[in-house]
């Protein structure tokens, strides 16, 4: 018989409470809610327990009987609204749906109440979004939208299964914000799924924290994050971002460089401008850290130095040389910069083992011999922590931590002189994220790379950067040293930030006490 995936768990909810459950990915948590409202999937079965609500025993339900509890009673936001959101209908249509199943409202009252939670969730032109498509909105305005579907119905419970994973900090902290106001105006008691301890310490009055399928850890949030009790939640703990001492970086001559840097989407009267003149610095043996919101540019900026998308205006210059794609260095830049991206299961082709994978960069070196190349992927293998057997396997064999050190290896193995890791510990939960970027930032000692780590996570910008460069709306609003910007910021933009960050400071019971900066 398979391991359980969630092992006799007990959980009990009053009206309006608030309770955070954390844990590593796999540790059973949307398993354990899952359960609870009966969407388990295939091949998962329940051998045991029971599950009440409002007094009621839901373990012989009849499906019709539950799809009438899910939505009107019992709530869900998913992780990804873009892929809970159907593309092919209207969000007006798929708001409606709900409404239409569960009330007895008329068209014109269900019309007004969609326009009205709209204009709650801050959407500017409720009238023309509810005649927009998902894919028409960004990520933030999807999980508004998402939100205002699920509190439409105003159920008594509600469970937000890692609801800002892909959001940046601002937008983050806006949502739950909106979410939090929503939850305390109808009176409804939250469930709040995240690997995210900071957010959990904010928005949640109890904590259950799981590993493989236990409740190893239960408290009051307050008391758990200063005293924890159990050695795995001082793991989770220990793994919260905190700042290490500055390095001194030797002032040389830059590696790379763009000037007047300008981009837009589209043509004629429909481009939209995406940078506005860039110009930045990237010193041989330097993390840079680019920040900033969804949308502000710096994505395309990377993709820009990487040579993966063409620029309307401006030059790159590499040791001092100018290259694009006409240029004769083009190859031999192309070789030296190399990329680690967001999501490795769609950046790894899947049809490929680890070991050619990571030999990919190595096709155009003449000089190395199959056997180098062999010896070559071997070693880069065991600098990211990859045992040997891992290198016969496809993607899928691969844990999401485990995927992400295969990319790190595959932009490592040429030895290049610049890497640009673009959200490369976004996906990733907290302990595996402690992990990546610690591999990452001694990778980056012992080798000399420079590095240009593109993020929204600013804990982990805070502990790994040399030099932040803050964009907003496809310019620099400012750059300096890590300690000069998160310390003394002067624009306005990054101090707003930096209010959606908590600092981090030791608690005499061995935990931790967040202290979230003043906007």
């Amino acid at each position: 018989m398979a391991p359980p995936v969630v092992d006799c768990v007990s959980l009990t909810l009053r009206a309006g409470e608030r309770i955070g459950i954390v844990g590593e990915s796999g540790s059973g948590k949307s398993m354990l809610m899952r359960a609870v409202i009966g969407l388990l999937p295939p091949g998962i079965v329940r051998r045991g327990g029971c599950v009440r609500f409002a007094g009621r025993d839901m373990s012989g339900l009849a499906p019709d009987d539950l799809r009438k509890l899910r939505g009107k009673s019992i709530g869900l936001i998913f992780q990804e609204p873009m892929t809970s959101l159907n593309p092919a209908l209207t969000i007006g249509r798929q708001m409606e749906e709900g409404l239409a199943l569960h009330t007895t409202m008329d068209a014109s009252a269900r019309q007004s109440a969609i326009l009205a939670m709209l204009k709650r969730v801050g959407i500017a032109d409720p009238d023309a979004a509810v005649r927009a498509f998902p894919h028409e909105f960004s990520g933030g305005m999807r999980q508004r939208i998402m939100i205002a579907s699920v509190m439409l119905l105003e159920p008594a419970l509600l469970i937000a299964d890692e609801p800002t994973t892909a959001l940046d900090a601002v937008v983050q902290r806006d949502v739950l914000e909106l979410l939090h106001a929503l939850v305390e105006e109808k009176g409804t008691a939250m469930v709040l799924i995240s690997h995210d301890m900071a957010m959990v310490a904010q928005y949640t009055d109890r904590v259950l924290v799981m590993q493989k399928g236990v409740c190893v850890e239960e408290g009051t949030t307050a008391e758990l994050l200063r005293m924890p009790r159990h050695d795995y939640t001082r793991k989770l703990l220990s793994a919260l971002p905190r700042r290490a001492p500055a390095r001194a970086v030797a002032p040389n001559a830059p590696l790379a460089s763009v000037r007047n840097m300008k981009l837009a989407y589209g043509s004629g009267t429909g481009a939209k401008p995406v940078l506005h003149g860039i110009d930045l610095d990237i010193h041989p043996g330097e993390i840079v850290a680019l920040v900033g919101g969804s949308g502000s540019g710096k994505t395309t900026l990377g993709r820009i130095i990487a040579g993966l998308l063409q620029p309307d205006e401006g030059t790159l210059t590499f040791r001092g040389q100018v290259v694009n794609r006409k240029s004769s260095g083009f190859a031999d830049y192309r070789a030296n910069c190399q990329m680690v991206f967001q999501d490795p299961y769609s950046s790894l082709d899947p049809r490929m083992r680890i070991r050619d994978i990571v030999a990919a960069p190595l096709r155009h070196e003449k000089s190395m011999r199959a056997a180098d190349r062999r010896a070559r992927v071997d070693e880069v293998l065991a600098e990211v922590g990859l045992a040997p057997q891992f290198a016969e396997r496809f993607p899928h064999q691969l844990s999401g931590g485990q995927r992400q050190r295969a990319a790190i290896a595959r932009a490592l193995a040429r030895r290049p002189d610049l890497v640009i890791a673009d959200e490369a510990v976004s996906a990733l939960d907290l302990t595996v994220k402690a992990q990546i970027f610690t591999l990452l930032s001694k990778l980056q000692r012992e080798q000399g790379f420079a590095c240009l780590f593109i993020s929204h996570d600013l804990g982990v910008v805070e502990q790994i950067a040399d030099r932040v460069v803050v964009m907003h709306k496809g310019v620099i609003e400012e750059q300096g040293s890590r300690d000069e910007i998160f310390d003394r910021p002067s624009s306005a933009y990054t101090r707003k930030l930096l209010s959606a960050v908590p600092m981090l400071t030791p608690a005499a019971g061995g935990g931790i006490d967040l202290v979230w900066r003043a906007a």
